[in-house]
């Protein structure tokens, strides 16, 4: 896992470091000097150009200048005071106008085609929360030291960075309470069957589907058995849910079922509740039985999360008395039903609220990935791209995550997980066109492409 640190939590952390912070920034400057030569290729007729503003952000690039001035490359250092429109012809514009403590607009000068490096952050975006104004100059790749912000993987800073690199100066983030989720971790937290394993080991029980909405819960069953559970049940309330011969299809009434699900619950690791169920009143009281009384780990989605805010007193009354591991995955609409409001630019402080309100953990959807755990800690996924926009893929997550918990992981690093290959499903497949059930038949090879 890759730290990610916020700029009050970054100013804590340069102030409690035993080294002065000249040596910092000469460290820092020095990293960046190195990345602008990997950049550059050679040194022979280079020309550079840094664009340095008065903090440390511009120290660090001054620094680099410097550095780059002694490997004979001509380099032109320009203060941001002078707020240039344009720069002359260069091979390498370095943008260490701003860092993570910038507030306000700013409007970057034009650099024609030369590359651009940024330092720490591209000048202009807000290291918080990823927002930025029209004038911020995308970067071809950014330098940044010791850990990511959070404008580096949200918002429009996600894609203004470029290609991130993050360099070690010495300075202590152990503290830092988000990380971002690499490959790595998703194959060491994957749960895997064993050698000696039974089709009722890990079992899943899928509550989903309705009228006009079957194909819910039959991509939900599906992604679950695809994604590793040797036994999927599913069953849509007052209706034969047809789905795929592997699937086990167990009728129950269209309301007051709480009874037939519980009959054989204790046989199954966990429970995916809500992926196309519909919003009927008579379903609701359920529903909302079902996920304050089952037994085993509970994945809610969908009408689910629509069920559990159906109240006077909202969702926490519900959530909160559950013992057992429990992951509402909402999108951004769903959110607001649960809290009465939407997420805002803050995302991770936004699925963190959630998360403590609910005795939960949240999985806050987007095209980067909040995963909050009620004592306060998160991961961040970033490797999905656009293709996962579209419908039933919701639905085909939250199977996965339904497998993950019955297969023994904890809440948090089951729903970070299966959020990181169901990404990886999606870059396995076609560029245009990806659905739903392609994902599905995607998801056995991005497992086994984990180890």
């Amino acid at each position: 896992m890759i730290p990610i640190v916020t700029p009050a939590q970054m100013g804590a952390i340069d102030k409690a470091a035993p080294e002065p912070v000249e040596e910092l920034i000469d460290r820092a400057g020095r990293e960046v000097a190195r990345t602008a030569l990997g950049m550059l290729g050679g040194t022979y007729g280079r020309v550079v150009i840094v664009l340095a503003g008065g903090g440390n952000n511009g120290a660090d690039g001054r620094v680099a200048a410097h550095y780059l001035q002694r490997r004979g490359i001509k380099v032109t250092v320009i203060d941001a005071s002078d707020r240039p429109t344009s720069v002359p012809r260069c091979d390498l514009f370095i943008d260490a106008a701003f860092g993570t403590g910038f507030k306000g607009d700013w409007t970057a000068p034009e650099v024609g085609d030369a590359m651009v490096l940024a330092v720490d952050i591209p000048s202009g975006v807000l290291a918080l929360t990823g927002e930025a104004g029209p004038g911020v100059l995308p970067a071809d790749l950014t330098v940044t030291f010791q850990a990511l912000k959070p404008g580096l993987v949200f918002g429009a800073g996600r894609n203004l960075a470029g290609d991130v690199e993050v360099v070690d100066i010495g300075l202590d983030v152990s503290s830092a309470d988000q990380h971002l989720v690499e490959k790595t971790d998703v194959a060491s937290w994957w749960p895997t069957r064993a050698g000696d394993a039974h089709k009722w080991k890990g079992a899943v029980r899928v509550i989903a589907g309705s009228p006009g909405m079957l194909g819910a819960g039959r991509l939900c069953a599906a992604a679950a058995a695809r994604a590793g559970a040797g036994l999927v049940t599913l069953s849509s309330p007052g209706m034969d849910p047809d789905a795929r011969s592997e699937i086990i299809q167990r009728r129950i009434a269209s309301f007051d079922f709480v009874e037939e699900v519980m009959a054989d619950i204790d046989r199954f690791g966990s429970l995916v509740i809500g992926p196309g169920l519909g919003r009927e009143e008579f379903t609701i009281p359920s529903v909302r039985q079902t996920i304050a009384d089952v037994p085993v780990p509970v994945v809610v989605d969908g009408d689910g999360l629509f069920a559990s805010a159906w109240s006077g007193d909202g969702a926490g009354p519900l959530l909160s008395v559950r013992k057992l591991p429990t992951v509402l995955t909402p999108h951004d609409g769903e959110f607001a039903l649960l809290t009465g409001a939407s997420p805002g630019p803050d995302r991770v402080a936004a699925a963190r609220s959630l998360s403590a309100d609910v005795d939960c953990t949240v999985l806050l959807k987007g095209p980067t990935t909040v995963v909050a755990a009620p004592e306060g800690d998160v991961l961040v996924i970033d490797h999905g791209d656009e293709r996962l926009a579209t419908a039933g893929s919701g639905d085909v997550l939250a199977g996965m995550i339904g497998m993950a918990l019955a297969g023994g992981a904890p809440p948090e690093r089951a729903a970070a997980a299966a959020a990181w290959i169901h990404a990886e499903a999606a870059r396995l497949g076609p560029e245009v066109g990806l659905l739903a059930g392609d994902l599905v038949e995607l998801l056995p090879a991005a497992v086994t492409g984990l180890w």
